[in-house]
């Protein structure tokens, strides 16, 4: 037999374990991992010269943008750039314009990113306002919902226990997740409605509206209503000390809940954001020191079970606006992700098997993304090179982004995917993209 591709030379994360081994790839799945000599003959060898192969990361939020939105992202942009941070799954979030809800803006999105992908993409689907259309929503692919407490964005009314309550019931049954957005939208609006009465519209008065309080008031709310279901809560970018040990409490009960954070949470504090200013602005917002040792904390303890980008990407403009309630919220992290936590590895804060797990295996198993996260026969061929050794400041005016600031401009790292395959395809390499737009996969919940 001949397969399409053969790997020697490498250094893979296998079962634990860096291993030195070939790696056999055929029909965009691998085919066999082993030494070189068993490898069977191949159309195309490649020497990856002892750089470290992971199984491709699995972003699990991503804001995308496209359509309405297609100023500050698009599907290949946005698949470009996570292609170059070594990303090679995302799973896009659903508030976008028109917002994603319904069968109908759910299929049109698929077909418009179709063309244009290069990496795999799967779509979160807002909840719909008659919540017996959400089974459809799922048959048509959607892999979670996304419920949004901050603000009405969806079709549930967010204010209304009893309707949360019938969605998750409904949800359960399906089998998929809720990522929730946990900031209590009254309490969020009182706070702000009274510092902008007293003219207060800096980055100060932002952090005072977007209070730990107000995170941990949503979580409790969700977690109230989660336990009368059997609805798998997914809480998405924490960023608080209560919040997180809340979450963890009621997960030692037994409650089907996972969490997130993301890496301007773990690595930025108030400190950078009052130096960066708005270009760092996002929701929730960057805390104080006792916050991120807590979720430090989270990780090493396993409390914390993915970390995801929330690439949320927006103009210079929206960035900087003179009033902190007139900016667009949020930050790019697509690029930026992996090498962070690469040098963190090399600073004996956080494992290569911390990574794979945090970034590969637990979203691929909260999300049913089958045949995804390691390097396993028979698994889809999406992996990572990496050059463990090279070190280099990260540039935004480099992003293949359409967002080219970062609050991450200018750190030093170390460690950088230098090639990403998507189903054995080489896509990235040093930096260029090097397959066409179209050649990424509408990945689709597979039923547990």
């Amino acid at each position: 037999m001949i397969v399409d591709l053969t790997l020697n030379n490498a250094k893979a994360y296998i079962d634990n374990e860096i291993v030195d081994c070939s790696i056999a790839i055929n029909e965009g799945k691998f085919f066999k991992i082993g030494k070189e000599a068993s490898m069977p003959k191949a159309e195309t060898k490649m020497n990856l010269r002892k750089l470290l192969v992971l199984p491709g990361l699995i972003d699990a939020h991503v804001h995308l943008r496209d359509e309405e939105k297609a100023y500050k992202e698009d599907f290949y942009s946005g698949t470009a750039a996570a292609a170059a941070g070594g990303i090679t799954t995302v799973l896009d979030m659903p508030n976008n314009t028109p917002v994603t809800m319904s069968v109908e803006a759910l299929r049109r999105r698929m077909k418009i990113a179709e063309r244009k992908i290069l990496v795999n993409v799967g779509f979160y689907s807002e909840f719909p306002e008659n919540i017996q259309e959400a089974e459809e929503i799922i048959k048509e692919g959607a892999v979670a919902f996304k419920l949004f407490m901050a603000e009405q964005i969806g079709g549930l009314n967010i204010d209304d226990d009893h309707t949360l309550l019938e969605a998750f019931k409904t949800v359960s049954k399906l089998k998929v997740p809720v990522a929730v957005h946990a900031e209590d939208r009254t309490t969020l609006k009182k706070a702000e409605d009274k510092l902008k009465r007293e003219n207060h519209n800096d980055i100060e008065a932002f952090l005072k509206a977007h209070s730990e309080k107000a995170e941990v008031i949503a979580v409790r709310r969700l977690l109230r209503l989660a336990a009368q279901t059997s609805v798998h809560i997914h809480f998405c970018h924490i960023s608080t000390k209560n919040g997180l040990k809340t979450i963890v409490d009621r997960k030692r009960s037994g409650m089907k809940i996972t969490c997130e954070t993301t890496a301007h949470h773990l690595f930025l504090s108030v400190d950078e954001l009052r130096r960066i200013g708005t270009l760092a602005l996002t929701m929730p917002p960057i805390r104080e020191k006792h916050h991120i040792a807590a979720l430090w904390n989270g990780i090493e303890k396993g409390w914390i079970d993915i970390l995801a980008s929330d690439h949320a990407p927006h103009t210079l403009k929206e960035k900087k606006a003179n009033s902190v309630w007139d900016v667009k919220v949020g930050v790019p992290g697509l690029e930026t992700t992996l090498p962070l936590l690469l040098t963190e590895v090399k600073r004996g804060r956080l494992s290569i098997t911390d990574i794979v797990r945090l970034m590969s295996e637990k979203p691929a198993e909260i999300f049913g993304l089958k045949g995804r996260g390691c390097l396993k026969n028979g698994y889809n061929a999406d992996f990572i090179a990496v050059d463990f050794k090279r070190k280099y400041n990260i540039d935004a005016s480099n992003f293949y982004s359409k967002t080219k600031y970062s609050p991450f401009d200018g750190w030093n790292v170390e460690g950088k995917p230098v090639k990403t395959f998507v189903h054995g395809q080489l896509i990235m390499d040093e930096g260029e993209i090097v397959d066409k737009a179209g050649s990424g996969e509408i990945i689709r919940r597979v039923k547990l």
